[in-house]
């Protein structure tokens, strides 16, 4: 058994270990009744989405997403205690919590023609009304369970908002509602839970999360993991440098940052601390990895496809927006690992002890072979609602023909209901999250609000891209990623594009803002799951993940400011822009951790420290995305900031070099 072998069979063991503990296995009726559930709202779906009009009937959209949100909402109660998490021992009232949800969601399906055509979202019978409440109740209390009590928290108070909305000082001021005529409206109509959240879920997300949850339970975590060790293991500090590619490659289908650093952390944490990495590094560098995965394509998180519903555009067009800044994000990781293991001598692994490149290829073309179908679908044909159906299909087939890694009927089961427990999760959080949106619908705010944001801000870009940045970090302490992109795609976004900024570009740099706090003190969720897996204290983790993903914090802004790094021009200007970031980036990189590159280390010192610091000037000139002062333009200010870098360099070369060596030499 090879070590990438030996630390997957470790992990997997772990994994189980740790489901075992917490009795989250499913078995009897609760297995039954999840995996029926799920198999039912997938074959609902493709009905759908294929428009294949089983029984000669086509459904509404309405009726299509109330049948999803009834199915998995009703699931939430089976997979989610009251006091939080998830455990397999269901109590009585669960049970009747999730009959009580596929009553009054049924209620909304058969009822789907009626409300439409007598337009109930304004003027509702009072047995909707009633309805309406107890399905505003049921999804409040799904998605606390899923999401936690601050996101409960704050969508109580924004559900609640309308009908206090004429009380509330500007710049919040609004229409007020009743009660009664706001749940309805939230309930019934397209712009609130079942808006674009659950339209994009629908349309695009179910299918994509399916694929995703196919692939890591046919073996294609292991496979990526497997490749990620035959090209970069060899290599200083390849250990860390595995956990980039396997994390980034896992993250990428499950487009979970907790889940990516628990099921990939448990093989990558021991194999960095066993080559010399500390625990607080092999942290850090777990987190950043995972955290990086959800902005990269092909697949990212459940929030690339809400937004590219919310902005009208093929989903494909998001995902080709999000290369550059994703490979920018990971290539300044790549350098600072590179650089902290050439300062602390840290080697790769032996190569007898991993696996062969070819060898993993040969078991591995079938994920590849889906991974090129699927993007050719999305591509080529713009199959974007269909084209993960397809891949899940081929997967499957595949999978089955290999003796190694075919399903067994218990081991299929146990995929559904994982696969119907992520969904669940989602669907109670895009519900509630759906209220939000639907609580600046009814009290006309979001424009207003947006002008008011431009008008604190003093009509200044700068500022007011800085007050989003803040805003986004704020939100996404206390929310989901989702939930966050979506409140601030209502309030911030807005504001954004009025200034002239670029559409796609806002809503970009509005999810990457959301994600930094994963790996940003105080919070940081990401780099404390790592940190408990590791050893290593949660704070410093912490502090070091936010060093490591440092360029995290700088792209947005770079791209938000110059299209031409989201793919947005002319080839040439995307090239140059590309090139100079990529070299910022690197002079960034190497700054942090004090070792550039291909010329050696910065030392230590107060020398040393302004050398580091004007390395960090450099790179963000380089890196500017915009014309500079005195005239000049972007070009120009790049080689600028080649200049700034020429000292630091020389000092980097002669502390590899000292005089001694140099008169040896002679």
């Amino acid at each position: 058994m090879n070590s990438g072998e030996w630390f997957m069979d470790r992990g997997n063991k772990a994994i189980e270990a740790e489901r075992m503990a917490e009795d989250t296995t499913f078995t009897g009726p609760a297995r039954w009744a999840i995996a029926a559930g799920t198999l039912f709202a997938i074959a609902v779906a493709v009905d759908q989405l294929f428009n294949l009009r089983i029984g000669g009937y086509a459904m509404l959209e309405g009726m299509y997403l109330r049948l999803l949100a009834g199915i998995f909402l009703a699931l939430t109660f089976l997979c989610f205690r009251f006091r939080g998490g998830i455990s397999a021992r269901i109590p009585w009232y669960d049970w009747l919590l999730a009959l009580a949800t596929l009553s009054v969601a049924g209620f909304f399906v058969l009822t789907a023609d009626e409300s439409l055509e007598s337009g109930w979202e304004y003027a509702p019978p009072d047995v909707a009304v009633w309805c309406s409440i107890a399905f505003y109740a049921l999804v409040l209390e799904g998605m606390r369970r899923a999401g936690g009590n601050v996101l409960f928290v704050i969508v109580l108070v924004f559900s609640l908002y309308p009908t206090i909305a004429d009380r509330v000082p500007d710049p919040l001021n609004g229409f007020a509602q009743p009660f009664g005529d706001v749940v309805p409206f939230f309930m019934i109509s397209s712009e609130a839970c079942f808006g674009i959240p659950m339209q994009a879920f629908g349309n695009l997300v179910i299918g994509f999360i399916l694929f995703g949850a196919v692939l890591q339970h046919t073996g294609g975590g292991r496979f990526f993991n497997d490749l990620a060790m035959a090209l970069v293991g060899h290599h200083r500090g390849g250990a860390a440098k595995v956990a980039i590619f396997a994390s980034g490659f896992m993250g990428s289908m499950s487009g979970s940052v907790i889940s990516n650093v628990l099921t990939t952390g448990v093989v990558t944490i021991p194999a960095m601390k066993k080559s010399g990495f500390s625990a607080r590094y092999a942290a850090a560098t777990e987190a950043c990895a995972s955290t990086g995965g959800v902005l990269m394509p092909p697949i990212m998180g459940a929030t690339a496809f809400v937004m590219a519903s919310w902005l009208g555009i093929p989903y494909v067009d998001v995902m080709v927006a999000a290369v550059i800044p994703s490979a920018l994000y990971y290539f300044g990781l790549f350098v600072q690992i590179d650089a902290y293991a050439a300062r602390r001598g840290l080697k790769g692994i032996a190569k007898d002890q991993l696996p062969g490149l070819l060898a993993t290829h040969r078991e591995g073309w079938p994920y590849l072979f889906v991974f090129a179908l699927l993007l050719f679908l999305m591509v080529a044909f713009r199959w974007e609602t269909t084209a993960p159906f397809y891949a899940v299909v081929l997967l499957l087939i595949l999978n089955q023909a290999s003796t190694r890694t075919g399903f067994t009927f218990s081991s299929f089961l146990e995929m559904v209901v994982s696969v119907g427990r992520t969904l669940a999760e989602l669907v109670a959080i895009l519900l509630g999250i759906g209220m939000i949106v639907g609580a600046f619908q009814a009290t006309g705010l979001t424009g207003p609000l947006a002008t008011e944001l431009v008008h604190a801000a003093g009509n200044s870009v700068p500022m007011l891209l800085i007050m989003g940045a803040v805003t986004s970090f704020i939100f996404g302490m206390g929310m989901t990623v989702t939930a966050c992109y979506i409140f601030l795609a209502i309030v911030l976004a807005p504001a954004l594009e009025q200034s002239g900024l670029n559409p796609l570009a806002v809503h970009l740099f509005i999810l990457y803002w959301g994600m930094i706090s994963f790996i940003t003190p105080p919070v940081a969720l990401g780099a404390f799951a790592a940190a408990s897996l590791a050893g290593a204290n949660a704070i410093a983790a912490g502090w070091e993940a936010t060093r490591l993903g440092a360029v995290i914090y700088v792209v947005p802004f770079f791209f938000v400011v110059n299209p031409a790094l989201i793919g947005q021009g002319a080839a040439s200007e995307v090239a140059v822009s590309v090139v100079c970031a990529a070299v910022g980036v690197w002079f960034l990189a190497a700054a942090i951790q004090g070792y550039l590159a291909f010329v050696g280390p910065l030392g230590t010192g107060v020398l040393a420290m302004l050398m580091r610091l004007l390395l960090a000037l450099a790179g963000l000139v380089v890196a500017a995305p915009f014309d500079g002062p005195f005239g000049l333009s972007q070009i120009e200010l790049s080689l600028v900031g080649m200049l700034l870098a020429i000292p630091p360099a020389l000092f980097s070369w002669r502390q590899q070099h000292p005089a001694s060596d140099r008169v040896a030499e002679t």
